[in-house]
């Protein structure tokens, strides 16, 4: 039987778990999308002490299943970032339960609509949970998509 997932907010010791998922994520899952440089480079950007700085100026929350860290997302004021799903988890409604979560919590913010930076790799899942997209960016070889929805 499946063990049931848990969504919590961060704790600093989470900070090398979520570094963890975030590195392998983005080897495996977004390596058919982007360039080797591109991958390297944004997995550079989260290292654990770089995610304890994260953890200081946005919500963070990690999924767990069985005591292991399955899953995160953020917000960053009205900015979803960094949802990612291991691989090994994906297509069980985890990431979608994270931006449940995400939502909910930015809603009770008083904030009426979401962004989301969403890489080539998870447009469609954003597309999926109702997200428009309103621009193409450019950063050297990474494309992106910034998508928007109307939570309130």
């Amino acid at each position: 039987m499946m063990d049931e997932i848990e969504i919590r907010g961060v704790i600093g010791s989470d900070a090398p778990l979520i570094s963890e998922l975030l590195t392998n994520t983005i080897r495996i899952s977004n390596s058919a999308d982007y360039p080797a440089s591109v991958i390297e480079r944004v997995i550079g950007n989260f290292s654990a002490d770089a995610i304890l700085k994260l953890m200081d100026s946005r919500i963070v929350w990690i999924a767990l299943q069985g005591g292991e860290p399955v899953g995160t997302a953020s917000l960053d004021g009205n900015t979803v970032r960094t949802v990612f799903v291991s691989p090994t988890a994906q297509g069980r409604g985890i990431g979608r339960r994270l931006m449940q979560t995400v939502e909910v919590e930015a809603f009770a913010n008083g904030m009426k609509a979401l962004q989301v930076p969403a890489s080539l790799t998870a447009r469609n899942f954003y597309a999926r949970l109702g997200y428009n997209e309103v621009r193409e960016v450019l950063f050297g070889e990474e494309r992106t998509f910034v998508m928007e929805k109307q939570i309130g």
